[in-house]
């Protein structure tokens, strides 16, 4: 082979290699931190700073057998309980996440738990390991029970009263 066809293979080489590096830092990223958003970092800058955080969204009025609260019951943080309301919650690796966990085999947001029309719901946001509903590996969103395990990775969490 000539020296010419032998820097070529070597600078494609290279450059396969640097993309491939590239992918892996977008990806690594994307897992720790969560996807982009679009969100208007000049507002946060607006508020007053003196201005109190408004006060968190109360649980949905309903029936007496509908949940209240979500809770870990397997996992580091077995014992936890978060008190549903309206808002969604997300549940990640990424520090802005609801219920943060820090777990290997979580994403940096990994699933969701919202209500629609007083039904409680679990979706997968995307994770690489999936989030598990009993035994079952969610492909789309489901509604979820009280008392029925929703798994990331090793923590468990349920709906209770």
């Amino acid at each position: 082979m000539s020296e010419f066809t032998l820097i070529l293979i070597k600078i494609v080489f290279l450059s396969v290699l640097w993309l491939f590096v590239i992918m892996a830092v977008g990806v690594i990223r994307t897992d720790l931190l969560g996807p982009p958003t679009k969100k208007n970092k000049r507002a946060k800058r607006s508020e007053p700073r003196g201005s109190s955080a408004p006060a968190a969204p109360r649980a949905p009025r309903g029936r007496r057998n509908e949940p209240r609260s979500l809770v870990v019951t397997k996992g580091p943080l077995a014992g936890t309980s978060l008190n549903l309301t309206s808002q969604p919650i997300v549940i990640g690796r990424a520090k802005d996440s609801t219920l943060v966990i820090n777990d290997d085999y979580a994403s940096g947001r990994h699933a969701r738990i919202f209500s629609d029309q007083g039904k409680w719901i679990v979706e997968d946001l995307g994770s690489t390991n999936g989030t598990y509903l009993g035994q079952q590996r969610l492909t789309s969103p489901q509604t979820i029970t009280v008392g029925q395990p929703v798994r990331i990775g090793k923590t468990v969490l349920e709906l209770r009263k």
